[in-house]
């Protein structure tokens, strides 16, 4: 039996670190594309075109994956007995719903484009897209460092 609970354990842990791999892809792209977005026009056939990838971006592989890396997260946190781990798992978890929430903020961001509406510069957000770079720098020091 713990060979079983070892071997899910494993195999949640690679489905974590996947879907981790494939969100900041899509965190990573999906400013990038708003600066592209707003560089091309917010009206138009070209407006139309980076509507529709932002949307695709978003539906097939950030929501997506925002969910998975959640439910396996949260699935290795109890099967791994971790939530009396100390406070690297705490400070990891702080880290992973601020990133969530620019998740959902740049979710609006999109919204907003698509009528039109640029509130922020190109190098305002080419400054934004540091933050999932430098949130998962340091996600990753918690997780293999364990400082506290």
């Amino acid at each position: 039996m713990v060979q079983v609970l070892a071997m899910i354990y494993l195999w949640l842990k690679a489905g974590h670190v996947i879907f981790v791999i494939f969100w900041m892809a899509g965190l990573f792209m999906l400013p990038r594309y708003f600066v592209y977005h707003q560089e091309g026009g917010l009206n138009g056939a070209e407006h139309e075109r980076w509507v529709d990838r932002e949307g695709k971006l978003l539906k097939i592989i950030l929501w997506p994956s925002l969910v998975v890396v959640w439910v396996l997260g949260l699935s290795l946190t109890i099967a791994g007995s971790w939530l009396t781990q100390g406070g690297w798992l705490h400070a990891k978890l702080a880290l992973v719903v601020l990133l969530s929430g620019y998740h959902v903020w740049l979710a609006s961001y999109a919204q907003g484009l698509a009528k039109g509406q640029a509130r922020l510069s190109g190098k305002q957000l080419r400054l934004l897209n540091e933050v999932p770079g430098v949130t998962a720098a340091l996600i990753v020091i918690l997780v293999v460092i364990k400082p506290f």
